[in-house]
């Protein structure tokens, strides 16, 4: 089995920064026992999808072996740094890009000093422990006009290029749930969803993750991801479809809250 290990985590850098604030910190703490999952499975990579690493002509693959910066967030760059020293799987991702152009997707590498690494890759693999030089990523971008089936179909792809490379591989899919935020200050304590409607569709798509209900799922995203605003359009869950191969036994939700009123929850998915 290629696929060991699968997550939905959120890209939001605000449980990193602001540990101390018991409603960030929950979803610290599970991110972190995702990542003890994660490497119980024993995977040789893992595969990431960050919904924040943007893309319009191409789909881009991170091909520099160490990326090592200090990044600040360009929406909470008032709570601080984000140090990264992130390894990659540079013979994985190359082979990506391959297969990508061999099935008529444009796609091309980024290696060079300072590239701006993304927060959402940055915090999911401090948090989850992962990109060190033992587990490697292979990390590929958000493009924009990519819909929910290039999306998957990518995901398959590198699948199908860490099989032949015979790689044990975990995935992660980056991003949140519900999109709306305060648009004005709040005390961090008394973070919550912004709007009740998005609280109650998050609930019922985590609902159906839980029992691995595909059919339901598809039929209930478009109208999820047009009501709650979802991140993305939901994109970082079709990246973990394609690479589950379209299915799944069922789903672990370790924690769902707020995130300054947006939805976001850390989910271990179980491969069939």
């Amino acid at each position: 089995m290629t696929v060991v290990s699968a997550f939905l985590v959120p890209g939001s850098p605000l449980p990193q920064l602001c540990p101390d604030v018991p409603n960030w910190q929950r979803f610290q703490r599970a991110m972190q026992q995702a990542g003890v999952a994660l490497k119980a499975s024993e995977p040789d990579v893992v595969l990431v999808y960050s919904t924040q690493w943007f893309a319009v002509l191409d789909e881009i693959w991170l091909t520099r072996r160490r990326s090592q910066d200090i990044h600040v967030d360009e929406n909470w760059h008032e709570f601080g740094e984000l140090p990264y020293d992130l390894y990659s799987d540079v013979t994985l991702a190359n082979a990506c890009i391959e297969a990508c152009r061999a099935q008529g997707v444009n796609a091309r590498g980024a290696d060079y000093q300072g590239f701006p690494i993304d927060t959402g890759t940055i915090v999911a693999s401090t948090a989850l422990g992962v990109g060190t030089e033992g587990l490697p990523l292979v990390v590929a971008s958000n493009n924009l006009y990519d819909n929910a089936q290039a999306t998957e179909k990518l995901a398959a792809i590198a699948v199908a290029c860490a099989a032949e490379q015979g790689k044990r591989v975990a995935v992660v899919g980056v991003g949140g749930l519900s999109g709306s935020l305060f648009t004005k200050p709040i005390e961090p304590c008394d973070d919550r969803i912004v709007h009740t409607e998005e609280d109650a569709w998050n609930r019922q798509v985590l609902a159906l993750i839980e029992t691995g209900d595909v059919d339901g799922l598809r039929e209930a995203l478009p109208t999820y991801a047009a009501r709650a605003r979802v991140d993305m359009g939901f994109k970082h869950f079709h990246w973990l479809l394609g690479a589950l191969g379209g299915r799944f036994q069922g789903a672990k939700v370790h924690h769902y809250g707020a995130l300054y009123g947006s939805g976001a929850a850390v989910v271990q998915f179980y491969p069939c």
